[in-house]
């Protein structure tokens, strides 16, 4: 195919997408000429057509590379991808109007229709996300979720902190709303074809957007048009269930609000949600209690490795007010044979909350899973963070898929478990020092074969992502932790 045939029919899919009419083919064909280096078009036909954007767009960026409009480095790709992308998608204002225009027919038509667009236009990196390694663990908390993400860079929690500062920079980080058509530059991402759906939640302007790097389905993000930090406060409750009543067939959830147990981005008010059922949701209440003063609201403790407390209720002002209450007790409550200490002797808070909201039917629930970011000798990191013993396979901040119960790990991980298989066969490897020592006990407990190594790692790493999950838990699963957890339930 002719490069002036590729041009041509990129222009037919951007028309049709939405936000073109045929008279604007002239321009739109002229633009795609300058992006690219050449300086004209030759006769050729508006035809049917069959292959996707992604795939011309490649074309395109191929010839501004042979043009010297690019060099071969990725992050110049991405730029002219986005502009070009931009093309194909329609105004922000176009892209609000249909959305509403969709919504008063049915939500779930409408975030097909916003979550479709920003696949075609490849915001969403459908096949880069396609590249991620998935599989499932059953535990005793039901199946976990385990990624090996090709996308993610790990962290520490010195690299998250130095990432928290907040600079003068445009924009300030990528929640913010002047992403929307930015161009990007060497070290920020592209933006050009970004758009964002404006919601209102309790008179504050919001947007809704879907994240380009997914770690499960339809993930999305909704950011404060403020650049503020994340807290979690009342109004939080009322904003999450707010957003599920407006889509009832996505979960939502907030990141805690403190170092340690906070997100890897909480210098910006989000929260995350999506179409993805999490092993949480379907994990079971083990322990029911009556929370006095709220008898429209069902409430218990969660069969969880983490300590998670369920609300359940048809009224979301009763709900909001029920999170309120554990939020503030929980602000203010320490147990100190536990090590749990709410408050340090300058006044530094250390407890909060992990939200989480969801439809079930007619009734709303929120499952609030309390955190605590205190650190001691033994654990500096913090004694309620991943300890040491699993840090060789998860390392970092818990993100709120993490707690569900979806674990994102590294990605020099699936080249790593390939050497542990291979030294538990016997085989030639280079098995890191530090997975040395879970190796051998692997050896030891099992009796290895090539058709069940595979299986016999995975489950291991599922038992490391529980053990983690148990040291994030302020009351353990032992009987020492449920009672204390009990103390703390009889304080509400």
């Amino acid at each position: 195919m002719s490069i002036s045939q590729t041009i041509r029919d990129f222009i037919t899919l951007a028309i049709q997408s939405g936000g073109w009419m045929e008279m604007d083919r002239l321009y739109l064909e002229n633009r795609v000429i300058a992006m690219i280096g050449e300086d004209a078009l030759m006769e050729v036909e508006v035809q049917a057509v069959a292959e996707p954007a992604i795939a011309l767009v490649e074309q395109l960026l191929g010839q501004a590379q042979k043009n010297q409009v690019i060099t071969g480095l990725q992050a110049e790709k991405e730029r002219l991808e986005a502009q070009l992308m931009d093309l194909m998608t329609p105004p922000p204002s176009v892209v609000n109007a249909y959305f509403a225009q969709y919504y008063s027919k049915d939500p779930i038509q409408a975030t097909d229709y916003f979550f479709n667009l920003s696949k075609e236009t490849n915001y969403v990196k459908t096949r880069e996300n396609a590249r991620n390694s998935l599989f499932s663990v059953e535990t005793e908390y039901g199946q976990l979720e385990m990624m090996i993400d090709f996308s993610k860079i790990e962290n520490d929690q010195e690299a998250f902190i130095a990432k928290q500062t907040v600079t003068d920079a445009y924009p300030k980080c990528v929640f913010c709303m002047e992403n929307e058509g930015y161009k990007g530059r060497a070290n920020y991402p592209a933006r050009s074809n970004q758009r964002i759906i404006r919601m209102n939640l309790d008179g504050e302007s919001w947007g809704f957007q879907y994240a380009p790097n997914a770690h499960y389905t339809e993930q999305c993000i909704i950011a404060s048009e403020e650049h503020r930090p994340l807290k979690t406060t009342k109004a939080t409750f009322q904003r999450l269930l707010k957003i599920v009543e407006v889509l009832p067939h996505y979960f939502v959830g907030s990141d805690a609000d403190l170092p340690i147990v906070g997100g890897s981005k909480t210098t910006h008010a989000h929260y995350q949600g999506g179409r993805h059922a999490f092993p949480l949701a379907a994990a079971e209440i083990e322990r029911p209690f009556t929370l006095q003063g709220f008898p429209s609201i069902t409430a218990g403790i969660v069969k969880w490795p983490m300590s998670v407390i369920r609300l359940q209720g048809k009224k979301q002002r009763d709900l909001v007010e029920a999170a309120n209450k554990i939020l503030t007790n929980w602000q203010t409550y320490s147990d100190e044979p536990l090590e749990i200490i709410a408050q340090a002797t300058d006044g530094t808070q250390h407890h909060t909350i992990t939200p989480i909201a969801r439809r079930t039917g007619d009734h709303f629930e929120l499952d609030l899973v309390l955190r605590d970011n205190n650190v001691s000798a033994e654990f500096p990191d913090g004694i309620f963070h991943l300890h040491p013993e699993v840090q060789h396979i998860k390392k970092g901040i818990l993100d709120l898929n993490d707690v569900m119960g979806s674990v994102v790990l590294a990605p020099h991980l699936e080249t790593e478990l390939k050497e542990v298989e291979q030294y538990l066969l016997g085989q030639e490897n280079t098995l890191a020092d530090y997975h040395q020592k879970w190796a051998d006990q692997l050896k030891t407990d099992n009796q290895i074969t090539v058709e069940n190594v595979t299986e016999i790692v995975q489950k291991a790493v599922g038992k490391i992502f529980v053990r983690g999950l148990e040291d994030a838990s302020v009351f353990k699963r032992d009987s020492e932790g449920q009672l204390g957890f009990l103390r703390f339930i009889h304080t509400l």
